[in-house]
């Protein structure tokens, strides 16, 4: 390679052509099982640019990506390295369908793609062999595509590459970072471009673990979830940064929000010895350290599950005409709350019977007869399970149960929250709604079931449940975001142990709770019982 590369927009106008037509000859579903989406030029510039002036201008940059495509990352160093010298620059692309076009359209250009899986290869020895600019947007593989026999390799090449542990839910671009540790040289400079999930999720302390303590974490830029990246991909991203040298005393780490990696709407220096893998590490740089909490949280009132995962809604909701057009008995439905934009009162009332008394009113197919019985006893019901036998039954989760159409038993709950919300939107991001119905829910609410603390509270005062819910839909917006994750488009989810950390003095006080722990109430509780 020369050396001065020539800013060359021709090339990169080259590149987004092809990549356009590539991705036009696959579905998006095959696209997104292979986590194929491309950095977006501008992008690709910025973060090269940055890296750039991380490296010392006497280096000779050697330039690694691991996960190519067509190249946008070599097209982004070509117009940003100016008069410095690239010993040489390389790069990885398992899918034939985009490495082959990609060594084409670069043929003549000083860059060597192999064709072929990345975390197979063997890495170099030699320093002079190893990147000291390694620049990459790994593929989003979310770890159901991944067979356990991958799962299995990997998660031992990464313990032998950089000692992470990686747990078994865990993305394929976990595994591109911690088995990229051995291509780099020391000292040399990272950046990734990832989503930022891994800031919040369990699966993730393995690798913020490993940014603490096997390199130097230099920034994190995390771009606003309203402003997505991808066009194609509703992911929220985050730049990470980070040297390959043990970090030192006190050294602090960038964190960055919103606007660009240059000028970010808020950007703030943390502590290493500050951060801890389990903390969520998307509060930075809005939000200070997180303050222990000692005080109750919500999962010492609630016992707080998923809704039920009924294996596919579409055939086992059904509405009231046509359970009744189809003849299902009576004895095999019960009814299930709809989605939440059907429900328009925060508090779900019941009529006698205990139906909901809502404009759409749902039930759920549920039973657990066997087939043939099904079949002499209830014909109407073994007609309708038929249609499922070809495609419905055949899912995960329908395999998985001794008979195919039988539904997991989930009480229904005194209350429930909206699984999913969003932070670009006026109001709260999620609701609590009190539920006065014997209607279960599905898996996209979380149902709060009163723990013992609060039932032996509830024997002597029923109405204080009310208060709670009261007290539930005041929790700050703020609060809740908190404790959940975000993806793109501003999309926000509150997993079951999420909102069982959030703080509830406040609710504990509506029901004559103090400052005690719980354990110690229950003890008083169990003591009286």
């Amino acid at each position: 390679m020369t050396n001065t590369l020539k800013a060359d927009d021709s090339a990169e106008e080259a590149r987004r052509a092809l990549q356009a037509q590539l991705d036009a000859l696959k579905t998006q579903e095959a696209r997104n099982r292979l986590g194929q989406f491309a950095t977006p030029t501008q992008l690709a510039r910025d973060i090269l640019a940055y890296g750039l002036n991380l490296l010392p201008t006497e280096e000779n940059i050697r330039f690694l990506d691991p996960a190519i495509g067509t190249g946008s990352f070599y097209s982004a160093l070509r117009t940003t390295v100016k008069h410095r010298h690239v010993a040489w620059a390389r790069g990885f692309e398992i899918d034939p369908h985009y490495g082959y076009p990609a060594q084409n359209l670069w043929q003549e250009a000083p860059l060597d793609i192999t064709i072929g899986d990345f975390t197979q290869q063997f890495p170099p020895t030699q320093n002079t062999d190893q990147a000291n600019l390694l620049i990459c947007n790994p593929p989003y593989v979310r770890h159901h595509h991944l067979s356990s026999q991958d799962k299995q390799r990997l998660r031992s090449a990464a313990h032998s590459a950089a000692h992470i542990d990686i747990p078994g839910l865990a993305g394929l671009y976990c595994y591109f970072m911690a088995l990229s540790h051995r291509w780099m040289s020391d000292g040399g400079i990272a950046a990734w471009l990832i989503p930022s999930e891994f800031m919040d999720v369990n699966y993730g302390r393995a690798l913020k673990a490993y940014l603490l303590h096997e390199v130097t974490l230099l920034h994190i830029h995390r771009f606003d979830p309203n402003d997505v990246q991808f066009d194609d991909a509703l992911v929220s991203s985050a730049i990470v940064w980070f040297k390959k040298q043990k970090p030192p005393t006190e050294h602090e780490t960038i964190f960055s929000y919103g606007g660009t990696l240059d000028n970010p709407k808020y950007s703030k220096r943390i502590r290493a010895r500050d951060l801890d893998p389990a903390m969520k590490w998307t509060r930075f740089p809005k939000q200070d350290i997180a303050v222990v909490h000692e005080g109750y949280q919500l999962g010492d009132l609630f016992t707080i599950k998923r809704g039920l995962a009924t294996g596919n809604n579409g055939f086992f909701i059904l509405d009231e005409a046509q359970a009744h057009t189809l003849g299902i008995p009576a004895q095999f439905l019960r009814p299930v709350l709809p989605s939440s934009r059907y429900i328009k009162s925060d508090e779900i009332k019941a009529d006698d019977q205990g139906m909901p008394l809502l404009d759409k009113r749902s039930l759920l197919l549920d039973c657990d007869l066997p087939e043939d019985e099904i079949q002499i006893r209830y014909p109407a019901l073994w007609a309708y399970l038929q249609t499922g036998l070809n495609d419905v039954a055949q899912g995960y989760l329908c395999r998985s149960r001794r008979y195919w159409y039988a539904q997991e038993r989930r009480a229904a709950a005194p209350i429930v929250c909206t699984y999913i919300g969003r932070s670009d939107r006026e109001g709260r991001p999620f609701r609590f709604l009190l539920n006065g119905s014997r209607a279960t829910a599905t898996n996209v609410y979380l149902m709060l079931y009163p723990s013992p603390l609060l039932a032996a509270h509830l024997q002597y005062n029923p109405k204080a449940l009310r208060q709670l819910w009261l007290a539930l839909n005041a929790i700050s917006k703020e609060t809740l975001l908190e404790n959940g994750r975000v993806y793109g488009g501003g999309m926000h989810k509150l997993e079951p142990k999420e909102l069982a950390h959030v703080p509830a003095n406040d609710l504990a006080a509506l029901i004559g709770l103090g400052k005690k722990r719980c354990e110690q109430q229950l003890e008083l509780i169990a003591s009286h019982s």
